[in-house]
């Protein structure tokens, strides 16, 4: 593992967690995944801006809260190729849709997909819409954007750092651990954009994101005794799911 951040990191892990048209080889950024780690919230905080501006588009040219909650998600899914969307399905089905972690796995792998995924799928597109409505009918929302990008994409690098793959296999091992520099590189990146962005309420936003990576963790233990890169998509949308919650009760 190499020590140090790097500039140029930031452009891999867009590479990777996005389909954001930047000079970079697929292969080239899995394969520095471990390393890259610590960039992933600057990559959410990308995200979060061009939905954000999408929104201001789309409220200047005189339409309502849900249509720009509608614009906001077209524009999260077409920048990341719906990969975080693939990886809750992906999870839902396994966990859930198999009695081993062999069958779990076996599953997860699959490009099919079933009932459960579904089901996640709508419900967490459904829950998005209806949150980001809220905010929206509460003012603008790019810096909040920006602030749910980030924080949404740490809990991540965590998880990747300190659970062990579930497989000798696939996007996770390809990708790597990152080593505990990464991890608190991208925390305390996070950290520090949803303190400018979103105050002191950033503190317990921190204790609710932790606890809900503990949980997906646990969980994870339990069902496949380990981590894959579909359960690191359903981590971003689980923590984006909490944020908007935590944000939408404080209106």
């Amino acid at each position: 593992m190499r020590s140090g951040f790097q500039i140029g990191d930031i452009t891999a892990a867009i590479g990777l967690l996005t389909r954001l048209p930047v000079r970079v080889d697929p292969e080239t950024a899995r394969a520095r995944g471990a390393d890259i780690a610590w960039a992933f919230p600057v990559v959410g905080a990308l995200v979060g801006a061009g939905a954000g501006v999408v929104a201001l588009l789309l409220a200047g040219l005189g339409h309502g809260p849900m249509v720009q909650a509608t614009g906001i998600l077209i524009t999260q899914v077409f920048a990341t190729g719906a990969l975080h969307e693939d990886g809750l399905a992906d999870t839902a089905d396994g966990f859930w849709g198999g009695w081993t972690a062999e069958r779990r796995l076996e599953i997860m792998k699959d490009s099919h997909i079933g009932t459960y995924g579904v089901l996640a799928l709508v419900f967490s597109v459904l829950l998005r819409w209806g949150l980001l409505t809220l905010l929206c009918t509460a003012g603008p929302v790019f810096w909040t954007l920006i602030a749910i990008g980030a924080l949404s994409r740490s809990p991540m690098v965590a998880i990747m750092a300190w659970m062990p793959q579930a497989r000798r296999s696939g996007l996770s091992v390809s990708v790597g651990q990152p080593e505990n520099q990464s991890v608190w590189g991208a925390l305390a990146l996070a950290g520090g954009i949803g303190l400018i962005l979103l105050g002191w309420s950033i503190l317990s936003i921190a204790v609710v994101l932790a606890l809900v990576a503990v949980g997906l963790a646990t969980l994870a233990k339990t069902k496949i005794s380990g981590q894959t890169g579909d359960l690191l998509g359903a981590t971003q949308q689980v923590a984006e799911i909490t944020l908007l919650l935590m944000l939408t009760t404080q209106l």
